[in-house]
C-alpha cells in the first residue's frame, strides 16, 4: 500500500496571518506579495492572484525577509524549547531552497540580508538570545555572540538600541550601545535610511527616534501627540515616514517634530507595512488578518483580503455548486465575541443558518449576510451542530448539553416540534437521509444514535469506546462510516448499528472531520495530525495523502463534480486542494 499513496499538495490558500510581525512583504520586481502560512511561505501574484509556494518549515513559520534584489528569501521558525530552528534560505526566481542554517534554538525571532546581499543576520528567540551572522554563498556562520538579556525583538533590541559592527577578519561583531539621553523607550520597529547615516525607530510609547547611525546618538524624537504603538514603519524616497500602530492607524508623518499630515484608520492592530516600488503604493498587513492595499497620493484605504483569525469550525456548499468561495469571499458576517461551531445552507439557496456558542441559531440572507431571523435559547450549553431538510421546512440542531431539537420553519414561524433527549454530552455532528424521514448524531459521549426524526424516536444505536467528531451516510444510506478521538475509521450497518469495518485512521490525534464523494468510491478524512487523507472505500485503504496545514484540521468538504477538496483548520487556514486524478 505505502508505494500507492501518492503526497497532494493544494494549489490556493484562502488564508493571511497577519499576527506575525513585519510577515507582510513586496517583492521589488512590484508584482508578488510574500507571506508565511503555517510551515509555508506564500508566495502571491498581485495581478493573476496565483500563488506559488515554498514548502521546506517542519513547523510554524516566525519571520520572513527578502533581499535587496529580490534574489533571496529567508525565512524562520519557531520549534519546540531545546531543538535547533530552522533558517531557510531560497532562490525566488527558482523556488528552491538553497540551505537550511541550524544554530538557534526555540525561535528565530528576526532576519535581516545586507544590502550587498553577501551576509544574513538572524536572531534568536528568548530561549535562545544570539545574534548570528551567515556567509550567504559558503551557507556557513561567520560569527555569533549573545544579544545581551532579555530586552531583544527583531534585530532590534526592547529599551536598548544597539548597533553592531562587522569585524571580518577576526570574526566578531561587537555592539554599540546608542544614547537617548534621558529617554527610556522599549523598541518595537526599525527603519534605516538607504544612506546608512541615521535609522528610525518606533516604541511602545507611540513616538518615533531619530538616531544617527556614525556616532549613536538621538538627535531628534516626536510627535507630540503621540500614537497608541508604533509597530511598524516606512521610510519613503521624501524623507517622510508610514507609521503603523497598534490600534490599527496608518499615518503619514513629515518634518523633524513627525507631525501626523494624514491618517487612516484600518481593522485591527498594524503588523505590517510594506511599499510597493518607490512607495506610490504600499500594503497594510494586521493581527485581525486583514490586507489593505493603500494609494500614497489619495491616501486612502481598500480591503483586498479579509481571512480568519481564528479557527474555521465549519465550511460548506450551496446544492449544485462548487464556486462557493466565488460568492462567499464576498460576504463577510461578524457576531461580536460569539463563536459560529456549525453552518448550513438551505437546499433552496434562499439562507444560511448558523450554530451559535450562545445558545441561538441564526439565519442569514447568502448576497447581503442581512440577519432573517434568530431563533433564542436553542440550546442551553450553546449549539454545537445543525442540518436542514431537502424540502426547508425544518431544521435538526444539537447542543452542548446533548439534546437534539427539531424546528418546524415556516416563512414568519419557528417552531420548536421535538427534543430528543438520549445523548449525555456535546453533539458533535448531525446529517439527514435524502428522504428527509432520518438523521444520525454524533456525540462526544461515545454514542452516534440514529432517529425517526418524523415520529421523533430513536431508531439505533451505535456504542464505542471514543468521543465521536464525525459521522457520513454512504451515499446509498445503507451504511455509516464514523470517527473521533480514537484515531478509528468505522463502518456500521445502518439497519441494525452493527459493525462492519474498522480501520487506523490516524497515526496520531483525533479525526475531527470527513466527507465522501457522490457516487461513495472514495472518502476524505482530516484531523490533529494536520493531514488530508484521501481513502478508497471498499479497499479501506489510503489513496493519497495531503501536506499543507499547521493547525488541527476542523472540517473538510469536497465540492459537487468531484473538481476540488477543502479543508479548514484550527489557524484559520482554508486550503483548496485539486481533486485527484483516478485512473
Amino acid at each position: 500500500m505505502g508505494n500507492k499513496i501518492r503526497n497532494q499538495h493544494f494549489f490556493h490558500f484562502l488564508a493571511f496571518v497577519g499576527h506575525i510581525p513585519f510577515g507582510l512583504i513586496c517583492h521589488p520586481n512590484k508584482e508578488h506579495l510574500l507571506y508565511p502560512l503555517g510551515c509555508t511561505v506564500v508566495i502571491q501574484e498581485l495581478a493573476s492572484k496565483k500563488q506559488a509556494f515554498l514548502h521546506g518549515h517542519t513547523n510554524n513559520v516566525s519571520c520572513i525577509v527578502v533581499s535587496r534584489s529580490g534574489t533571496f528569501v529567508a525565512s524562520g521558525q519557531v520549534t519546540f524549547m531545546g531543538f535547533k530552528a530552522d533558517i531557510i534560505l531560497w532562490n525566488f526566481w527558482k523556488k528552491e531552497l538553497l540551505a537550511r542554517l541550524s544554530l538557534h534554538k526555540g525561535k528565530i525571532e528576526g532576519l535581516a540580508f545586507s544590502p550587498n546581499e553577501l551576509y544574513l543576520v538572524s536572531l534568536g528567540g528568548q530561549d535562545d538570545g544570539s545574534v548570528v551572522v551567515w556567509d550567504i554563498l559558503t551557507r556557513e556562520a561567520v560569527c555569533g555572540s549573545p544579544a545581551s538579556g532579555p530586552e531583544r525583538r527583531a534585530i532590534q533590541p526592547f529599551g536598548t538600541i544597539r548597533v553592531w559592527e562587522l569585524d571580518l577578519p577576526n570574526r566578531k561583531i561587537r555592539p554599540t550601545e546608542c544614547q537617548t539621553g534621558q529617554l527610556r523607550r522599549v523598541i518595537t520597529s526599525l527603519k534605516i535610511a538607504d544612506d546608512d547615516n541615521y535609522f528610525y525607530a518606533g516604541t511602545s510609547s507611540g513616538d518615533i527616534l531619530k538616531v544617527n547611525t556614525n556616532n549613536k546618538l538621538m538627535t531628534e524624537y516626536g510627535p507630540k501627540e503621540k500614537f497608541s504603538l508604533v509597530s511598524t514603519l516606512i521610510l519613503l524616497k521624501t524623507g517622510d515616514l508610514i507609521v503603523g500602530t497598534g490600534e490599527g492607524i496608518v499615518a503619514l508623518c513629515k518634518g523633524s517634530n513627525y507631525k501626523a499630515m494624514k491618517r487612516i484608520q484600518v481593522q485591527g492592530g498594524v503588523t505590517s507595512l510594506t511599499c510597493r516600488g518607490q512607495g506610490h503604493q504600499f500594503f497594510v498587513g494586521t493581527n485581525t488578518c486583514q490586507m489593505y492595499r493603500i494609494n500614497y497620493t489619495a491616501f486612502k484605504e481598500e480591503l483586498i483580503a479579509a481571512c480568519h483569525n481564528e479557527a474555521v469550525n465549519d465550511i460548506v456548499f450551496p446544492v449544485g455548486t462548487s464556486d462557493l468561495f466565488a460568492t462567499w469571499k464576498l460576504l463577510r458576517i461578524v457576531i461580536p465575541n460569539m463563536t459560529c461551531y456549525a453552518i448550513e445552507f438551505m437546499k433552496d439557496g434562499k439562507s444560511i443558518i448558523s450554530a451559535w456558542n450562545d445558545g441561538k441559531i441564526r439565519a442569514f440572507m447568502p448576497e447581503t449576510g442581512r440577519l432573517m431571523y434568530v431563533i433564542n435559547n436553542a440550546h442551553s450549553l450553546g449549539v454545537t451542530a445543525i442540518a436542514a431538510t431537502n424540502d426547508c421546512k425544518r431544521i435538526v440542531s444539537g447542543g452542548g448539553e446533548g439534546q437534539v431539537r427539531i424546528w418546524a420553519i415556516g416563512e414568519k414561524t419557528r417552531k420548536l416540534e421535538a427534543v430528543l433527549k438520549e445523548h449525555i454530552s456535546t453533539v458533535s455532528c448531525i446529517k439527514l437521509k435524502k428522504n428527509d424521514q432520518e438523521c444520525v448524531t454524533a456525540s462526544l459521549d461515545g454514542t452516534c444514535i440514529i432517529w425517526d426524526i418524523v415520529r421523533s424516536v430513536r431508531k439505533q444505536m451505535i456504542l464505542a469506546n471514543t468521543l465521536f467528531k464525525c459521522v457520513c451516510y454512504h451515499p446509498e444510506e445503507y451504511q455509516l462510516i464514523t470517527s473521533g478521538t480514537d484515531r478509528r475509521i468505522a463502518y456500521w450497518e445502518v439497519f441494525d448499528g452493527s459493525a462492519i469495518r474498522d480501520l487506523e485512521g490516524s497515526l496520531s490525534g483525533s479525526i475531527n472531520g470527513m466527507d465522501i464523494t457522490s457516487d461513495g468510491a472514495y472518502f476524505v478524512t482530516g484531523g490533529d495530525d494536520h493531514l488530508v487523507k484521501m481513502w478508497d472505500y471498499k479497499e479501506g485503504t489510503v489513496t493519497h495523502v495531503g501536506v499543507g496545514h499547521s493547525g488541527n484540521i476542523t472540517r473538510l468538504k469536497i465540492c459537487p463534480g468531484n473538481k476540488y477538496i477543502v479543508s479548514v483548520s484550527a489557524d484559520g487556514a482554508i486550503l483548496l486542494w485539486k481533486y485527484p486524478d483516478f485512473p
